[in-house]
């Protein structure tokens, strides 16, 4: 074990109902790191907390904390507090005896003499010692002039910092938060990561951070684990998995992308938005990748002086820059810019060959970054309407008679024109040669046996591509019918559900 690991995750499952939550989960994590889990909801990111705090028993692995094998050692026995999203604070107590709960159980051994020998006694605190601490806990969150307060009358910021006082008081040594603010508004969301990426500075201790809100990832870390599915997407800091993302999930979920599915069309050449630009990497000729660009890398010119040209159909201030939406042809193309530029002109745009990053496609599911939801709730990919299942964009919600989406909570939700991302196992693409069949129709570009099926590659009217599982033999050229059931989507919500709150 190396002298500065003080977590060594080895392996790790848990299996719930058959189905593996989290998945061969392997990570070393520093002495006095801040470390963020990140993910969208449901990738099994707090089944990993918990196994670390061992309010949950990993299904298979190890956990090693300072090189001790502590897998199947109670919570009360490892050195680890947790801040959880409801911070579980005792109303009835003011600030000080919140803090101070957990140090009044507490026993700690004490060298006696016992018959002319030392023996060891686990005795309660002192209310000096007690009060040492509480203090000093208080001063590190600054609300050490607030002990005498009711938790009734502190704000949501000031309520956080109490149930944080209340877990470094017990100095541990690892610090675990759970999506801790999450409760709190936009500002004090803000306010908060300074002042939790402060905190970690004076103490010096292990943060191991949840969140499903990259901004949050990016702003405090040291060191970003990105999820999916259970399974370890990316690990990296900050800056390495915006600008370098191994996939396209990553790059999608880390800040606002550009994803096109694109061709390899010649050596460092490739396909996109209807033309050919030059990159830094290199495919075999005619491979489909995915290509990723920020929207800070998209330079807008004059017409015709760029590589493609686009309409400027919207804009957006943002404080430190405008965010232009542009379109070319049935794709959308999203640019940040500083300059002011006139809505509904034509544009040139370029890119340069070092910020288009190419990742190989993983032909394991067909992924759809820039679908959205129409009015209908149905999920638009490349102008064509699915029907789908919006109730899987927010866990235990349902739609109402007025077709708005309604959260455990109550609170409603109006989904016209939400950002999705929407997923199609390959063998759930419906194909027939009747080409009115079904939402849209294409053409069989190529097809492949791969021992037990093909692997057609169709694309659409609306040049949209997927890749099809079939146990039919199918043509190249043949024109077909496209149909994707309803059950067969499935969505994640781009950015957060709050701003379609109604």
């Amino acid at each position: 074990m190396e002298d500065n690991i003080i977590i060594d995750l080895e392996h790790l499952v848990k299996e719930y109902n058959k189905t593996n939550v989290v998945e061969d989960f392997t990570l070393k994590i520093k002495k006095g790191e801040f470390v963020t889990i990140l993910g969208p909801s449901g990738c099994g990111k707090t089944t990993t907390l918990r196994m670390i705090a061992g309010f949950e028993m990993p299904t298979s692995g190890k956990i090693y904390l300072n090189g001790q094998d502590i897998t199947n050692l109670p919570p009360y026995k490892r050195p680890i507090n947790t801040v959880f999203q409801r911070y579980a604070l005792f109303p009835h107590l003011d600030v000080y005896d919140n803090v101070a709960f957990g140090l009044k159980l507490k026993k700690i051994p004490v060298k006696v003499m016992k018959h002319g020998q030392e023996v060891t006694k686990m005795k309660h605190l002192d209310d000096a010692k007690i009060d040492e601490l509480v203090t000093k806990a208080l001063a590190v969150v600054d609300l050490d002039e607030m002990e005498d307060r009711d938790i009734a009358t502190l704000s949501g910021g000031q309520q956080q910092r109490v149930a944080i006082a209340r877990c470094i008081v017990n100095e541990p040594e690892i610090l675990l938060l759970d999506e801790p603010l999450g409760a709190l508004d936009l500002k004090m969301r803000k306010d908060m990561q300074i002042e939790l990426k402060e905190m970690h500075r004076k103490l010096g201790i292990t943060f191991i951070y949840v969140t499903h809100d990259q901004e949050e990832a990016l702003t405090m870390s040291d060191t970003i684990i990105v999820m999916k599915d259970g399974v370890i997407q990316q690990v990296g800091s900050p800056t390495d998995i915006y600008n370098e993302p191994k996939n396209a999930f990553v790059a999608d979920f880390i800040g606002e992308s550009n994803i096109y599915n694109a061709t390899m069309v010649g050596k460092k050449e490739v396909r996109f938005l209807g033309k050919s630009f030059k990159c830094v990497d290199d495919f075999p000729l005619n491979e489909k990748v995915d290509v990723v660009i920020r929207p800070e890398d998209v330079e807008i010119l004059k017409k015709d002086k760029g590589i493609v040209n686009g309409i400027l159909v919207s804009k957006v201030f943002k404080g430190v820059h405008y965010q232009y939406l542009i379109k070319v042809g049935k794709n959308e193309v999203i640019v940040q810019d500083t300059k002011d530029y006139p809505v509904n002109v034509e544009v040139g745009l370029n890119v340069k060959k070092e910020n288009i990053q190419i990742m190989g496609k993983e032909y394991t599911i067909n992924s759809y970054y820039d679908a959205w939801i129409n009015k209908s709730n149905q999920v638009v990919i490349s102008d064509v309407a699915y029907d789908c299942d919006i109730t899987q964009l927010l866990r235990g919600s349902k739609l109402d008679d007025d077709g708005y989406l309604v959260g455990k909570d109550g609170k409603k939700y109006d989904l016209n024109d939400a950002d999705v991302v929407a997923e199609i196992p390959l063998d759930k693409v419906e194909l027939s040669d009747d080409t009115s069949f079904g939402e849209t129709n294409g053409m069989i570009i190529s097809v492949v046996w791969k021992g037990d099926h093909y692997q057609c590659l169709v694309r659409t009217q609306e040049e949209e591509d997927y890749i099809v599982d079939s146990q039919y033999t199918w043509t190249e050229n043949d024109s077909v019918g496209i149909h994707i059931a309803k059950e067969n989507i499935a969505l994640r919500l781009k950015g957060d559900i709050s701003k379609y709150e109604i």
